[in-house]
């Protein structure tokens, strides 16, 4: 199994996917900040983690590889990017026929954590972004107080 986590930070999700798919399987992280890679890299290292390959980049700019991922992940980042239309563009690219995009973010909600409520993205919008970008939306959840989570399967190629 290959999983991409675009906005990987410091490997919250990163690190525990490259658990789960062990050693057979791959995990890549994208980031922009270097500092949040660097920790990253550091942790894969002191768990042992050989299946881990990040970098430094903006996910506007980055295809790591043609329909490779079993899943492509997003956590509380959809709404951050200079441009979501061409991120989510580029996942179409790196998912399989059978894979996922999975979009886990802050509800647009006013609460006392996360991000100004301004810029956050509600569960429609993300959703028609990522069907835009040429999924379609399986499911839209509740994950929790503060968030949703929504996965979407890419739509079958035409020609």
């Amino acid at each position: 199994m290959s999983f991409i986590d675009i906005g990987c930070g410091d490997g919250f999700f990163a690190v525990p996917a490259a658990r789960i798919v062990c050693e057979n399987g791959k995990v890549y992280g994208l980031d922009i900040y270097d500092e949040a890679v660097h920790m990253l890299k550091e942790r894969a290292k002191a768990e042992g983690l050989e299946n881990l390959a990040s970098k430094v980049g903006a996910a506007e700019e980055t295809v790591f590889c043609e329909h490779c991922a079993d899943i492509v992940f997003f956590a509380n980042v959809l709404h951050d990017f200079d441009d979501a239309a061409k991120v989510l563009t580029n996942a179409r690219k790196m998912v399989r026929s059978t894979g996922r995009v999975v979009d886990l973010d802050w509800k647009k909600e006013p609460m006392k954590i996360g991000p100004p409520v301004q810029i956050r993205f509600s569960s429609e919008q993300a959703a028609n972004l990522i069907e835009a970008a040429g999924f379609l939306v399986e499911a839209v959840k509740e994950s929790g107080p503060y968030h949703y989570l929504i996965i979407a399967r890419p739509e079958p190629e035409v020609g």
